[in-house]
Formats: structure tokens, C-alpha cells, sequence
């Protein structure tokens, strides 16, 4: 079966002997193209094994040159200092549309009390501004849509929770920093390729069709847990409405980078920038240990969700 990503000829995008600081990985990145530039926000590895995130320009999407510093590191006062204390990790970036440029970051925060979400502002990617803790323990892999619905914020969160495990929740805020009224709207599939995890990948991005969705599904094997990216497509109006998740994966391990690594069998997105060719970069982290980018075409992702869809909940 032809994958419905077309990986880049020249992958991986980038690696830690690229970065100008000592790092172990480079992986698991937030991508956005902000006054023509892409802007790349990933995550690394110190050799403590602590994380931060650096930052990497581009003019086409693919050749990324390193900032000679990190862009964020776990904060050394106060309340962030204490629920950072152990790194910042798996960035994603929300252009806001009703006020660019301004760019909602999320990221999750390690310490000894487990990890949640934080969200933060920047309108140059120079200056970042903290807002504030958006969950309690254990929560991960938030995104938030680019535009209010009703005169709220919606987001995408994956909370850990063994009675429905790892599934995709919808919440919803008026300030960002309250959120409410949550929802479970998809779930791990038994006996499928995203059995035992799911968890939203990129900011959702917005089509003819509706919302679309790249996000992640986890299987475990004899040999361990295989993560491939998959895609849904939510309504334009109420994205708690899930109209179509694609039956089939649009991306899996197949290159050594993604197979081998620092956690093998891994592909991982938080990044990915639509074109106004009507095909969308995807970026993703390979075996958490470099980054890799490919392109789709955005009516192959709608035709999956439409014409081949499976269950959701």
C-alpha cells in the first residue's frame, strides 16, 4: 500500500549533531510558519536526560538552521520553577487567527509531581510570556484550535486514566486558563493499530470538510510499542463532533531512523503547516531521536476520514 505521506528525500530534517549546544535528541517538535519562515520548536534531550526546547529556522520547510541558544528551559523561580524542575517537553504552537501574530504554546512540565500541561504566548519567538498550569496530573499532549467557537477556546487532551485508557478528550475555556466541560470523543480501537493509545498530534487546521486532526496511535507488540500517526476530521462549527477516523495509519516506522533510536518503532508528530498548494507538511519525531518531515495531500486525509472511516468511541 503507497503511504498517503510522502517522506522528504533528504530525511531526517534534523539531528542533535545540527544542534550548537550539547544535546542527545532532537525530536517531537511544533512547527509554524510565522512572516514566511517555518519555525520549528523541538525537543531535546540534555545528557542528565532532563528536556528543553530549542528552536530551528527555515526558509522552505526543510533546511532548518539552529538558533545558537534554547528557546525554552524549565523556569528557575516561582511556581513554573517548581512543576518545570525536571524539563519541557513536546511543544505545540496555535497561531491564534483573530490576533496574529500571536501564537498560544503548549508544553508539558516534569517534575516530581508528575507532569502536566502549561501554556504560554509569544508574538516573535523571542520574547515568551508564561501564563499559567491548565491541568493537574498526569495530562499530555494538548492542543488547542486556532479559532473560538461560541466565545470559547476549544482544545484537544489526552488525560492518563486506566478506565478509558489514553483516549482523546474535547474541553473547553473562556480564558484559557479555565477549562471545562470535557468529553471523551475518541477512543483507542480494540484489535486495530491504535489499540492501546491514542493522543492528538498537531494543531488541527481547518478545511472545506471540517477540522482536520493528525494524531497519534499506539499498538504493543512481543517486541514493544509501535507509534504510528493517524488522522480524523472533526466538524467545522462544533469539533466535538467527530465526523470520520481514518481505519488506516497515514504514516508508520519504516526508515532505520524511525525503527532505531532512542525509543524505537516511534513516529511522533506535534507539527504540521498547510499550504496553499492543498498539500500540508507533516513533521514528526523518529525513534525520539531526530526529527523528520514529509508531505500529504490535504483531500487524501478528508477521502480517508470520509470514505474509510472506523469507529470512534
Amino acid at each position: 500500500m503507497e503511504s498517503v505521506v510522502k517522506r522528504y528525500v533528504k530525511n531526517p530534517v534534523l539531528t542533535p549533531d545540527d544542534v550548537p549546544y550539547p544535546v542527545a535528541t532532537v525530536h517531537n517538535a511544533g512547527v509554524v510558519r510565522h512572516n514566511g519562515i517555518y519555525i520549528m520548536l523541538f525537543r531535546s534531550h540534555l545528557h542528565n536526560g532532563r528536556s528543553i526546547v530549542g528552536m530551528a529556522k527555515s526558509k522552505d520547510g526543510f533546511a532548518f538552521e539552529v538558533e545558537p541558544k534554547p528557546f525554552l528551559v524549565p523556569a528557575q523561580h516561582g511556581i513554573f520553577a517548581e512543576y518545570e524542575e525536571f524539563g519541557v517537553e513536546d511543544l505545540r504552537i496555535c497561531p491564534l487567527e483573530e490576533d496574529s501574530p500571536n501564537y498560544l504554546l503548549t508544553y508539558s512540565a516534569y517534575s516530581r509531581h508528575g507532569v502536566r500541561i502549561a501554556i504560554a504566548r509569544t508574538r516573535d519567538f523571542e520574547y515568551v510570556e508564561r501564563i499559567a498550569f491548565i491541568s493537574q496530573a498526569d495530562m499530555r499532549n494538548v492542543v488547542i484550535f486556532p479559532e473560538k467557537f461560541n466565545g470559547r477556546y476549544v482544545r484537544l487532551d489526552r488525560p492518563h486514566s486506566e478506565i478509558s485508557p489514553w483516549s482523546i478528550w474535547v474541553s473547553y475555556s473562556p480564558d484559557l486558563i479555565h477549562w471545562g466541560d470535557s468529553k471523551v470523543i475518541i477512543k483507542p480501537l480494540q484489535y486495530h493499530w491504535d489499540e492501546m493509545k491514542v493522543g492528538p498530534g498537531s494543531t488541527p487546521f481547518k478545511t472545506a470538510h471540517g477540522w482536520i486532526n493528525i494524531y497519534h496511535g499506539v499498538f504493543n507488540t512481543m517486541a514493544g510499542a509501535i507509534y504510528r500517526l493517524g488522522v480524523a476530521l472533526h466538524d467545522l462549527s462544533d469539533p466535538s463532533l467527530v465526523i470520520g477516523v481514518s481505519d488506516q495509519w497515514i504514516l508508520q516506522p519504516e526508515d532505520p531512523w524511525e525503527r532505531t533510536g532512542y525509543v524505537p518503532n516511534v513516529v511522533f508528530t506535534c507539527g504540521s503547516v498547510p499550504e496553499e498548494d492543498g498539500t500540508v507538511k507533516i513533521y514528526w519525531g523518529a525513534a525520539d531521536t531526530v526529527m523528520c518531515a514529509g508531505t500529504a495531500r490535504i483531500d487524501d486525509l478528508v477521502d480517508l476520514c470520509l470514505n474509510k472511516s472506523r469507529q470512534a468511541v
